[in-house]
């Protein structure tokens, strides 16, 4: 049995994250937030619509921005390859305990 004063007790692996911005989930998004998201779906490819862009779901137009300027500056070659700048986003977003 552990000590729950015992600063080095293991901590569930699994802990939620919570956040100050209200994130609108893919199952919760109508309106235009959902037709963002649909964008988005159907550009990438993908199923789920990531943490970060869903934290601007509240401002679907805003999103939009988000996404264009992202694929612009980012996700473009540049300077750096695409492989380097999202190995870099990982590692500070890991550095900062970014739940997005």
């Amino acid at each position: 049995m552990t000590d729950p004063k015992d600063s080095t007790a293991a901590k569930p692996a699994t802990a939620p994250h919570s956040t100050k911005i209200h994130i609108i989930e893919d199952a919760e998004a109508t309106g235009e937030t959902a037709a963002v998201y649909d964008e988005w779906r159907a550009a990438t490819g993908r199923t789920q619509v990531p943490g970060i862009l869903k934290c601007f779901g509240a401002r679907p137009d805003f999103l939009r921005e988000v996404m264009q300027f992202s694929n612009t500056v980012h996700f473009s070659e540049g300077h750096l390859s695409r492989r380097y700048k999202e190995m870099i986003a990982s590692y500070v977003s890991y550095l900062n305990r970014c739940p997005y």
